[in-house]
């Protein structure tokens, strides 16, 4: 019997990350879990363990405006086709790349059917709790997110509307990074604001729900224990984050009404008082622009180390504003921790994913000390090892490293809105 594969897109600025998932024709089978209402949003259904679904191709297009180059890899990582042009070949860049891959894509299917993509969006808005066939009263609706996302949402709606063009009959699906957030508590949701503005929809989104869905699906595979039990997850990589989950369900999360609250990330600011924004404004004569440049360019680790935004540059670096900057970075989060704890009246299990969560033994270490007070003991030589679960055995409290695969769970979304 003939395949079907689901196409998945991430889409920046400058590049354009692709995987295509092999799915088995009458291998898939969807299950309802039971705890809240079905047809609200993504993580209520969970694939069975024996689903067909893996991964087949990915890859991505880099340089997009300047020198584009196209690498595909197969399941295995092993480079199977590689392409670069000329970036003045036509003026729309991610049209030409999507064509690129598209024309690969079709060579390189056989027999497989190509059912639909699914695209990363980061914002959802009010609207949008569940994964979205794209048409274009979405597309204009996702438009008006820009604002609340000014870095990503453009890039991500820039691919969609090139694969509406090129594949009018396709199906593109939208999967939203602030979905897996949409049932918090009104408390968690709302700002201490004149509550007209909660209903205009300034309120805590939250962010990198993708992520945070996929741990809540896979969590209880890997410590069933778990499944109804209180975890906070550090998604920790230039984008940071952490989120309280309960029973498998969002409580709460550092990120708030934009991806700058929170954690300090490799450019963002994380949690600020909002008077200094006036003082940036009011004192020194910065306009939006300006002070959104310092807010999401020029701050985080960038901003607190004058020297990287990457953590791999900063833990070798002597220079001691690298130390402060690593330093804050942990305080942060080892000050969210406690609070989210708090939020689900305890905590069971901390898990670590994400480039920085999953990668730094020492950030990992140094959390886990600076934890101690919750019951955390770490494993030492299981943490170096980059073990699954780097707790002790007496730990009060488990501590697990689980990569994170935000593209495999846009293709269940994907999947799931279009083979209910």
């Amino acid at each position: 019997m003939a395949s079907e594969s689901i196409l998945v897109i991430n889409a920046g600025s400058s590049s354009i990350k692709f995987t295509l998932f092999d799915v088995e024709a009458g291998e898939v089978s969807l299950h309802y879990d039971g705890r809240i209402q079905p047809d609200t949003i993504s993580f209520d259904l969970f694939l069975q363990p024996s689903v067909g679904i893996d991964k087949e191709y990915g890859g991505q297009v880099e340089g997009i405006g300047t020198a584009p180059k196209f690498k595909a890899k197969d399941r295995d990582n092993e480079l199977v086709y590689e392409e670069t042009w000329d970036a003045g070949e036509r003026s729309s860049g991610h049209q030409v790349a999507l064509e690129k891959l598209m024309n690969w894509l079709d060579d390189h299917l056989g027999d497989t059917t190509l059912i639909g993509v699914g695209h990363r969006v980061v914002h959802g808005g009010t609207e949008y709790a569940a994964p979205t066939i794209v048409n274009d009263a979405v597309l204009q609706q996702l438009g008006d997110y820009t604002v609340l996302a000014p870095l990503h949402q453009p890039n991500c709606l820039a691919g969609i509307r090139a694969m509406l063009a090129m594949r009018p009959d396709l199906p593109q699906v939208a999967c939203f990074d602030t979905a897996f957030h949409r049932n918090h508590p009104l408390v968690a949701d709302q700002f201490a604001l004149p509550y007209e503005l909660y209903e205009e929809g300034v309120r805590r989104y939250g962010f990198h729900g993708l992520s945070y869905a996929y741990i809540a699906h896979t969590l209880p595979t890997i410590a069933p224990e778990l499944a109804d039990g209180r975890v906070v997850v550090a998604h920790l990589g230039s984008g940071a984050s952490m989120c309280a989950i309960k029973g498998g369900q969002s409580m709460d999360s550092t990120m708030g009404f934009t991806a700058l609250d929170g954690l300090p990330m490799g450019t963002r600011c994380g949690n600020l008082d909002p008077g200094a924004v006036l003082y940036m404004l009011q004192e020194k004569g910065m306009d939006a622009k300006q002070i959104e440049d310092v807010l999401y360019r020029r701050s985080g680790l960038l901003g607190l180390s004058g020297i990287s935004n990457d953590m791999r540059d900063l833990e070798h670096n002597p220079d001691p504003r690298a130390a402060q900057a690593i330093d804050y970075f942990i305080y942060r989060i080892t000050r969210e921790l406690g609070a989210l704890a708090a939020a689900i009246g305890g905590i069971d299990a901390l898990v670590f994913t994400a480039g920085i969560g999953e990668n730094s033994d020492m950030i990992r270490a140094r959390v886990c000390r600076a934890a101690a007070w919750l019951g955390i003991e770490l494993d030492e030589a299981a943490n170096s090892q980059r073990a699954q679960r780097i707790s002790t055995a007496s730990s009060k409290v488990a501590v697990y490293v689980i990569p994170t695969d935000e593209e495999k769970m846009i293709a269940l979304d994907t999947l799931r809105l279009l083979r209910p």
